[in-house]
């Protein structure tokens, strides 16, 4: 599917500046276009405005990211502006492919890096977004038979205010997924909130671990703010994660040119951005686990994690994620979003709460378009004997 065929898109619609001074307007940005200093300080702007905070969706995520995967013109940028301010900004794709079937959509961007599908826009304009993007795809849907908006956080300000303008417009729309995985969210400190977390013989268990592994040399921890060392930091990280299961199965990030070179080029950005928090447990020295986490108040991510597993009897993994539990200390973090898959097994064991999100398809475009897309989602919500 080509949205460069779609008029509204290309030949039949003028350039449009990344500094438009209009007044709730939307338009569909090539990839290409997006990456001059102004438009990208604008979007900086409003991702500290954003109603809800998505990390996956700033800049120096998002730019990254098509630069080493969006591979055709299917791959747009929306953008929102009220009074030639941005006010939302939302990856999209269009597709031919929907979990296997041969059926035309449009649907929010994610990789397999991302993990958030919530629009960046700005406090207090999330129904008017909405209403934009829809009335946008109404006009110009190119072939897409309908809008499928995968992984958004169920009941944040996102969704309801989603909710909301599908019920006044009486638009045909389905959840089509939920799903949860474990989040921190406490007032407790990091201490009290594992005394809670996990069983005195587990918390012994830790301890006995954490013992024997400072019996091998000198085991020490180090978080990390700042831009020191990054880059040789990130080449450490991605041959760590390399050494172990990943690697010999060929899903580590250093397996693929262009992943390697989306998490280098990303994580470098983060830290200059003050978004990127590191954190690494050294044996004499070695590393041994190591963490990203993106801050980004009032919420955090913890990205991805890695470990030796030379030392896999020891848990530093897990060890890590102790450490990791005092960001429920950091001022101006409420929770952390872990990133993981529904049930992982280790990060349950510590992180009791959920994080919700769904995965909901809506009607657009014409009467009959809506018809078709109606019946594809009665069949796809069909109760199943």
């Amino acid at each position: 599917m080509d949205l460069a065929r779609t008029p509204a898109l290309t030949g039949g619609a003028k350039p449009v500046s990344v500094r438009a001074p209009m007044r709730g307007v939307l338009h569909l940005l090539d990839t290409q276009t997006v990456d001059s200093k102004a438009f990208r300080q604008d979007w900086r702007s409003l991702a500290l405005r954003a109603a809800e905070p998505n990390p996956f969706f700033e800049s120096w995520f998002t730019l990254p990211s098509f630069e080493q995967f969006a591979d055709s013109q299917d791959f747009k940028l929306a953008a929102y502006w009220i009074g030639g301010r941005l006010a939302g900004i939302m990856p999209l794709r269009q597709s031919s492919s929907y979990y296997g079937h041969s059926l035309p959509h449009v649907s929010t961007w994610l990789h397999n890096h991302s993990f958030c599908g919530a629009p960046l826009v700005a406090n207090g304009c999330e129904k008017d977004f909405w209403k934009a993007l829809l009335a946008y795809l109404d006009r110009a849907p190119g072939p897409a038979l309908f809008m499928h908006l995968p992984a958004l956080p169920e009941n944040g300000p996102l969704d309801q205010a989603l909710t909301a303008v599908l019920q006044e417009s009486g638009r045909a729309n389905a959840l089509v997924d939920r799903h949860e995985r474990a989040m921190l969210s406490s007032d407790l400190s990091a201490e009290d909130y594992l005394a809670q977390a996990m069983s005195a013989k587990k918390r012994k268990e830790l301890r006995r671990q954490h013992k024997r592994l400072c019996e091998l040399g000198n085991l020490t921890f180090e978080r990390l703010d700042a831009t020191e060392c990054i880059e040789p930091w990130i080449e450490q990280y991605l041959t760590l994660e390399a050494a172990g299961w990943k690697g010999d199965a060929g899903s580590a990030l250093k397996s693929d040119p262009a992943s390697y070179t989306f998490f280098a080029d990303a994580i470098y950005a983060c830290a200059h951005e003050g978004r990127l928090e590191r954190l690494a447990l050294r044996l004499d020295g070695k590393l041994i686990a190591m963490l990203a986490n993106f801050v980004t108040a009032p919420g955090a991510y913890s990205f991805k994690t890695a470990f030796d597993e030379d030392y896999a009897r020891f848990s530093p993994g897990l060890l890590l994620q102790l450490e990791n539990l005092k960001i429920l200390n950091r001022a101006g973090i409420a929770w952390t979003d872990s990133c993981a898959i529904e049930g992982h097994s280790m990060i349950e064991r510590i992180w009791r709460e959920k994080r919700k999100f769904i995965s909901r398809n809506i009607a657009i475009g014409g009467s009959l378009r809506r018809l078709t897309a109606r019946a594809l989602m009665a069949y796809e919500t069909r109760e199943r004997g």
